[in-house]
């Protein structure tokens, strides 16, 4: 016969089953440097994104962000197409500023507006870009429609999209890890997040593939000489080894690493120097200025430069994103191990197998359909326009699959006039004379200039784009989507541009653009746009400093 408990003989028993084992929740594998994810029931998107990253709020003080370095953006202004036809600059497909955007909302903090770079932004996503079909390595497609956060304004999405190739087609590897070793790199988030990350991308690498390790602390040296990847238990058991300790000498590692990479050069492969630091370079070289001409010397050989940025509270943003522009290469930041993936692994074959370099794109606008234009991003990239003829003008690379997006903001020539009068006089000795060709309709020409790999000889293209007048909620997912986390960008660098922009804007238009979303970035978006609402970012920061407002 069956006997029920007394009440208070189950609340002992309760008592001892919670003490003895505590409650255990399914949570998946955390990255190095992250707290334990904890998915409770009805928890939120919110919570949930901030568990993944966030450390104690107690460990981090602003003052800790006045050690992290990140160079002065002075952004686009609006410029009168009569005056300025050009618009010219060099293709980027670095996307290192949105997850340490993502890093520092999901900490608690408001972004130095200097470490928001929405090309960068944008860029970090895909769209559905149409694929080349001809000799050239990519495509190129134009969109326009209305501006979100102006709506008397229009918005011009360029999209470019190199062409994909299988993992099986591609050339072998000659890598070579730099790894900064110093003391700096000693928390969990930095060397051992980077260790995670590096054991990730060997055991995806094919036999053909060769890795060598260079570290620098206060002294370089060579780790792991030249290795196939067939013997993987070798360069593992090298990557497990590494400790940190030490001074910064920077310079030296990078000397040596390009020398181990010219030793093993292959003639028909992807010869590359992956150099992961916080960027805090302390010893021998150091200014920025000098290590990018270090990095310009070394680029002549052919090898290329891939930059993984870590950590927090010294992060040297500014010089890692420079080192990666003038070495040929690209920069990405890894705030966990989700991310390491993302760069390591799904993007991997756009990062090593470069298929157009020097990318430079030229816009003439016409005057006719143009009153005013604004490049939104950029300002790193931004090149005079006797550069876009100019073969030896260093610009831009791109990747096998990668895509790059560009966004202009325009005024026009329909719209009513400004009320205020030009600050200028107006010109008594010229005049400016419209061709027959403006005439035609035509909102702009877009002219693409690019080299493959291996030549100097430079090839153009050409098209015209034309607006048809296209409203916002008639334009494309990718076009909704690209325009929510530009106006997201306008709202953390507090821009005298973001017009309209809002929280809400940016939430209601980046759910409308969503689209397929296998990986849950763009869901991701959404919930940083909620976590910056939630804080009340309302004062932009410079490296850790606040300013006064934006009008």
């Amino acid at each position: 016969m069956k006997r029920n408990l007394p009440s208070c003989a189950l609340l002992v028993l309760a008592l001892c089953l919670v003490q003895c084992h505590p409650p255990s929740y399914h949570s998946p594998q955390k990255a190095a440097g992250a707290q334990e994810m904890i998915v409770l029931q009805d928890e939120s998107p919110v919570d949930v994104i901030r568990a993944r990253t966030a450390p104690d709020p107690t460990e981090m003080e602003p003052a800790d962000l006045h050690g992290e370095g990140y160079l002065e953006i002075v952004e686009n202004d609006f410029q009168n197409a009569l005056d300025h036809p050009h618009s010219t600059f060099a293709i980027d497909v670095d996307n290192a500023s949105y997850s340490n955007i993502r890093r520092l909302l999901t900490s608690g903090y408001p972004p130095p507006i200097d470490a928001v770079r929405i090309e960068e932004m944008i860029n970090y996503f895909n769209y559905d870009y149409p694929e080349p079909e001809g000799e050239d390595p990519f495509a190129v497609s134009a969109e326009v429609a209305t501006c979100p956060w102006n709506p008397q304004h229009r918005l011009l999405q360029i999209g470019i999209q190199g062409r994909k190739i299988p993992t099986t087609h591609l050339p072998p590897n000659n890598l070579v890890f730099l790894i900064d070793a110093s003391g700096s790199m000693q928390s969990p988030e930095k060397l051992p997040l980077l260790q995670s990350a590096l054991r990730m991308l060997v055991r995806e690498m094919r036999p053909q593939d060769r890795v060598a390790i260079v570290v620098y602390a206060g002294a370089s040296g060579l780790v792991l000489p030249s290795t196939p990847a067939a013997q993987k238990g070798r360069i593992l058991s090298a990557i497990n080894a590494l400790q940190a300790g030490g001074g910064t000498a920077g310079a030296a590692g990078i000397q040596l690493a390009y020398k181990v990479a010219r030793e093993n050069w292959l003639s028909r492969g992807n010869n590359r120097v992956i150099l992961a630091t916080d960027g805090d370079f302390n010893i021998g070289v150091q200014s920025t200025a000098e290590l990018v001409r270090l990095i310009e010397s070394q680029r002549q050989s052919g090898v290329y430069l891939s930059v993984l940025g870590f950590g927090r509270g010294n992060l040297q943003d500014g010089k890692m994103e420079q080192l990666a522009k003038h070495g040929n290469g690209n920069y990405a930041y890894i705030d966990r191990l989700a991310e390491a993936e993302k760069v390591l692994i799904r993007e991997m074959s756009g990062t090593l197998l470069t298929i157009a370099k020097n990318v430079k794109l030229q816009l003439e606008f016409n005057p006719t359909q143009v009153r005013e234009y604004r490049l939104i991003g950029y300002e790193n990239r931004l090149l005079a326009a006797e550069d876009f003829n100019d073969d030896r003008r260093d610009a831009g690379e791109l990747g096998a699959g990668h895509s790059v997006t560009a966004l202009y903001e325009i005024v026009p020539a329909s719209n009513p006039p400004p009320a205020k009068t030009s600050p200028v006089d107006p010109l008594k000795y010229r005049s400016t004379q419209l061709l027959p060709e403006a005439l035609r309709g035509d909102l702009l020409t877009l002219k693409l200039r690019y080299q493959r790999p291996g030549t100097e000889q430079s090839k153009g293209l050409e098209y015209v784009v034309v607006d048809k007048g296209l409203a916002l909620e008639h334009s494309s997912t990718d076009f909704r989507f690209a325009a929510a986390v530009a106006g997201f960008g306008l709202l953390l660098r507090h821009s005298p541009h973001r017009g309209e922009a809002s929280w809400a804007m940016g939430s209601d238009l980046g759910r409308s653009g969503l689209g397929p979303d296998p990986y849950d970035l763009r869901h991701e978006f959404l919930t940083l746009v909620q976590l910056a609402s939630d804080q009340g970012v309302a004062a932009p920061y410079r490296d850790g400093r606040r300013l006064k407002a934006a009008n």
